[in-house]
């Protein structure tokens, strides 16, 4: 009785026509259409290339330059000079020149702190940025399994909303040729007719709620898929290895990739601290240039030259108007406020991953009692039945009895679901979630299971043995 009523049940349940769309498929569409991962990926080049701007400010500066100038000079005193230097005479009683310099200038720092702080607290954002999209990629996975399941789930209660609906409409059916003949009252007959109105109104709600988990699956893939494949008869439920919360804890606290972004915006926000501070620290830079130049006067006289400078430039902060120790309190506060983040993190992590952990083992408890509790339904809605038949049940409690079947069903399938889905969810607390889990469970789906056709036909047959 156990094995038909199960194998009833996932027909009803898993019903899916052939060339069915798997989680896998579903996963695969979601990676190349979500524009939230491609957001992620994006940001994180973008910080990778930000590492290379702050790495910059460190490597040597390199300069072409080139100018041009027209200078007029007019002396306030006429050149007193003896001799015969006319051209001396004319230059410097008034003349005009035109001087073409170029060259080359070279800067290297030598000692600037802030740029190396800025430069480290660099390399920890885009650990950080890195570590978001990895979390990312979870959320992804996650977010595609979670919309996967919600359809199936959406369409098993529809599924049980329409059997629910048929059920009550055969009792509302009998309940008037009962009444016709005399055997019952009107009143049962208003009863039937109200529960099978209200089954109507579930079913027409379970609908727009299948409508729309299409909707949100349709989202993350761009694709409408007319079925997917379902979970198999034989899926087991397994507790969660290791079976301990603390080992899953544990785990959790050094992989999850929500508690590592953080970690990192600590240890960048502790870099910037650093570079605040060192505002109030000398600066020191190696300098040198090399330059050609030509001076051509009104005379054609033209004087060429060259000119090589290095040297060391050192400059001492004294005075900033109050920045500097501004820009630090600034970042002191931000270092705060990243410790209180982290320390919150930390305690969402830990209360999340041990809470999951109790729900899979709730929802396994769950799925062995609901597996009983359809038979215990099945056979307490054929005594009701019988009973109603020969008058020591009323029509309202054979109306119950069809109604609790059904959610028994609905609820074992949800709580299989919701296996599914927290196992999901406890490997990306713990950061270890992968598309190998999506291949796994992908392992564990059909689309060979009976027809929704095949279990109304053998509801039928139970229900009316005579046809």
């Amino acid at each position: 009785m156990k094995k038909r009523l199960l194998s009833g049940l996932i027909g009803l349940l898993a019903a899916q026509p052939a060339l069915s769309m798997d989680l896998v498929e579903t996963y695969e569409k979601a990676l190349s259409y979500d524009s939230g991962i491609a957001s992620a990926q994006a940001q994180f080049q973008a910080q990778q290339a930000a590492v290379d701007v702050s790495k910059s400010s460190l490597l040597p500066q390199i300069t072409a330059t080139g100018s041009v100038n027209h200078t007029d000079f007019e002396p306030h005193n006429a050149f007193s000079g003896s001799g015969n230097d006319e051209l001396a005479r004319q230059f410097f009683s008034g003349d005009s020149y035109k001087a073409y310099r170029y060259g080359v200038e070279l800067s290297q720092p030598i000692f600037q702190a802030s740029d190396w702080f800025t430069y480290e607290a660099s390399q920890f954002q885009t650990k950080a940025a890195e570590a978001q999209y990895n979390l990312s990629q979870q959320q992804l996975i996650l977010d595609a399994a979670t919309a996967y399941f919600n359809v199936l789930r959406a369409q098993d209660t529809v599924t049980t909303a329409r059997a629910t609906e048929a059920a009550i409409q055969r009792q509302y059916d009998q309940a008037q040729e009962r009444f016709e003949v005399g055997l019952i009252a009107i009143t049962e007959v208003y009863e039937a007719r109200a529960s099978y109105d209200d089954a109507r109104s579930q079913r027409i709600a379970a609908e727009n709620q299948l409508n729309i988990a299409k909707e949100q699956l349709a989202r993350l893939t761009g694709d409408y898929p007319t079925a997917l494949e379902n979970l198999r008869q034989n899926f087991p439920l397994r507790r969660p290895e290791p079976a301990n919360p603390a080992s899953w804890e544990s785990r959790a606290l050094k992989n999850n990739w929500s508690l590592q972004t953080t970690l990192f915006q600590l240890n960048a926000s502790q870099s910037d601290l650093k570079a605040a501070k060192s505002g109030h620290l000398p600066t020191l830079e190696l300098t040198a240039s090399y330059r050609e130049t030509r001076l051509d006067n009104a005379l054609s006289t033209t004087q060429e030259g060259t000119e090589g400078v290095i040297g060391l430039s050192l400059n001492i902060p004294l005075y900033t108007g109050g920045g500097t120790k501004a820009s630090v309190r600034q970042q002191r506060s931000l270092v705060t406020a990243a410790e209180h983040d982290l320390n919150t993190a930390r305690r969402d992590v830990r209360v999340n991953t041990r809470s999951l952990f109790l729900t899979i083992d709730n929802n396994i408890e769950a799925a062995n009692a609901l597996e009983q509790t359809i038979i215990s339904r099945r056979s307490a809605l054929d005594a009701t039945r019988a009973g109603y038949e020969v008058g020591t049940r009323n029509i309202v409690e054979v109306l119950d009895a069809e109604r609790n079947y059904y959610v028994a069903l609905r609820d074992f399938a949800n709580a299989r679901y919701d296996y599914v889905i927290n196992t999901l969810n406890l490997k990306q607390a713990a950061g270890t979630l992968s598309p190998q889990d999506l291949v796994d469970l992908n392992n564990w789906l059909s689309a060979s299971a009976p027809g929704i056709e095949a279990m109304a036909n053998e509801q039928e047959t139970i229900d009316n043995p005579s046809q």
